[in-house]
């Protein structure tokens, strides 16, 4: 596993943190302000978890209307090493599961 999918996975086992990016999936992009209606948390709280969904390059920052605002919005692209490491181990893992299945299940002689 790659460093980037480490990062990517150990952001996204907070459940505060996935809930964020299910927010920037549905609403595009948002500021901090419109996320702290959303979350019962400081806003240092907040500044935190972007932080470290942007850490894992799983969010960015982008300027809002009239450049005064700072929003982010999900990276493109960013979760694919992510989602093709775990396809890839499922598909490991269902492989080595039926091939313990056959073993078990095969009649023994002798």
């Amino acid at each position: 596993m790659s460093d980037a999918v480490g990062a990517v996975l150990a952001a996204l086992a907070d459940p505060t943190r996935r809930a964020i990016v299910e927010t920037l999936v549905r609403e595009g992009s948002t500021s901090v302000p419109l996320l702290r209606e959303s979350f019962p948390i400081t806003r240092q709280a907040l500044a935190k978890h972007l932080a470290t969904l942007g850490d894992a390059g799983l969010v960015e920052r982008a300027e809002g209307a009239g450049g005064r605002e700072v929003r982010y919005r999900l990276r493109p692209g960013a979760l694919h090493p992510t989602a093709r490491w775990l396809q890839a181990t499922e598909a490991a893992w269902d492989d080595r599961l039926i091939r313990l299945k056959r073993a078990v299940e095969e009649p023994r002689t002798g």
